[in-house]
């Protein structure tokens, strides 16, 4: 079922089709038998009216013939006394009172017979044939208005149940038009009994997504919280062990104290990046947008992460002119940090890394390239997925990770209504074929009325 509206519109007119045909038949019927009753009388009738006229006693007299009925008038001994112009000469009936029917003159008759007063025998008979054409006549003259009707009561049931299905629609409109973190109550006027239901349900649906994800939000403050003092915690502490044993010993850490420092900033990067992940996930972050150049952007985030690019003794180039789009800051500056980051982590000492920013149309294109190991086509879908990392722990690169980072990336575009595309670096060679990754942006967002997904086109409809 498509639509209600067409399913209502035609088991409607299909219930008032068969409701009138049902009546219409029973009427035909009921009409026909009354037709023939009047017809019958009317036989009748015009037979008393011959019976009080004067009638000659001898001879054969023939009248103006009439297309409807044929007469006779015989005699008690059988002498044909009148007739009408369409009466045979013989007898059309028999001599015994009431109705018959029999043919002559290549027609159907029904035949009435009636004695008369001075002994004559008057017998009246109507064509069948004309009875029931003009009884059809009378019936299909009240029934016609009846199919005539049809096409505008299907219009006004359309307009009615269009007026019916108006709160429904409203309805769909506004949650249509909600955002995906807009958890506020429907706000529907003077809903219909029969939607308050759904409109309580769906409020309640909304008020506990709320309560739930306002548990998440402050579970996640208390865990950024909780777990980042610890952390630090013990990252001071190894560091001051490695010093009082560097003080003491005149020598290198052990390497156990190495391990575990190497061990502690893996999880402050990870703890950093879950935060980061579920900080930048669409329905939960409120984003705040304002004009922003990209191209300026990256500049400082390429300034702020030189250091990295320095020990690993890489080439980081920057190309693009002025690209200004409708953006969150802080999502930017964290989608940044991790494209950068993961092209300095993966890409070799001695490297390149080329980071673009341009305006294309109504678009603006950030592309940031390398010239490391590059990720085949079967691995670029699953990159996204959290926690993935291609080749797992034992990575060709030996850089450890958590594999959040294009998860991130991914979150902060969708935040955006941005595309994500991976390909092959312009610059990569066989051996290593790098890695490019390409965000669309559009350079103006609809932050009023922007949802979250499109109608698909065969949508049911109301």
């Amino acid at each position: 079922m498509k639509s209600i509206r067409t399913f209502l519109l035609i088991a409607l007119l299909s219930t008032i089709t068969l409701v009138n045909f049902i009546a219409a038949l029973h009427g035909y019927r009921a009409s026909m038998e009354e037709a023939q009753k009047l017809f019958d009388r009317q036989i009748m009738a015009t037979a008393g009216l011959l019976a009080a006229l004067p009638v000659p006693q001898t001879g054969d007299r023939v009248v103006e013939e009439n297309d409807l009925q044929a007469f006779q008038v015989w005699s008690d001994g059988g002498q044909l006394l009148l007739r009408s112009g369409n009466a045979p000469e013989t007898q059309i009936g028999q001599r015994s009172e009431g109705f018959s029917e029999l043919n002559f003159s290549g027609f159907r008759w029904r035949v009435y017979s009636q004695r008369g007063a001075a002994g004559h025998w008057i017998q009246v008979a109507e064509r069948v044939d004309l009875r029931y054409r003009l009884a059809d006549e009378v019936i299909l003259q009240s029934v016609l208005p009846i199919l005539l009707g049809l096409p505008a009561a299907g219009l006004l049931i359309w307009l009615v149940i269009g007026r019916g299905l108006s709160s429904l629609r409203n309805l769909a409109e506004e949650l249509r038009n909600k955002r995906a973190e807009d958890l506020s109550p429907l706000t529907l006027a003077a809903p219909p009994e029969e939607l308050q239901p759904l409109v309580h349900s769906t409020n309640a649906l909304l008020n506990r997504l709320r309560a739930s994800f306002e548990r998440e939000r402050r579970f996640s403050a208390d865990a950024a919280h909780e777990l980042r003092t610890p952390i630090s915690a013990i990252q001071v502490h190894a560091e001051n062990l490695a010093k009082e044993l560097q003080l003491r010993d005149g020598g290198e850490p052990p390497e156990s104290l190495a391990q575990l420092q190497r061990s502690v900033a893996r999880m402050t990067h990870l703890v950093e990046q879950m935060l980061n992940l579920f900080r930048t996930t669409p329905e939960h972050y409120p984003a705040r947008f304002e004009p922003i150049d990209l191209h300026r952007l990256a500049r400082e985030m390429i300034a702020e992460l030189y250091p990295a690019f320095a020990q690993k003794n890489q080439e980081v180039e920057l190309e693009g002119t002025a690209a200004q789009i409708q953006g969150d800051q802080f999502a930017l500056v964290i989608l940044l940090q991790n494209l950068l980051a993961n092209a300095s982590k993966y890409t070799q000492d001695g490297g390149r890394v080329v980071v673009t920013a341009i305006p294309e149309g109504e678009q603006v294109l950030l592309r940031v390239e390398d010239n490391g190991p590059g990720i085949s086509d079967a691995e670029r879908e699953r990159v996204f997925e959290r926690f993935y990392r291609v080749g797992g722990d034992r990575h060709a690169s030996a850089t450890s990770g958590c594999g959040l980072g294009l998860s991130i990336v991914q979150h902060i575009a969708e935040l955006h209504r941005a595309q994500v595309r991976l390909g092959t670096s312009s610059f990569g060679s066989a051996q290593t074929p790098g890695l490019s990754v390409e965000i669309v942006f559009p350079k103006t967002i609809n932050t009023v009325n922007d949802t979250a997904e499109d109608i698909p086109a065969n949508e049911t409809t109301l």
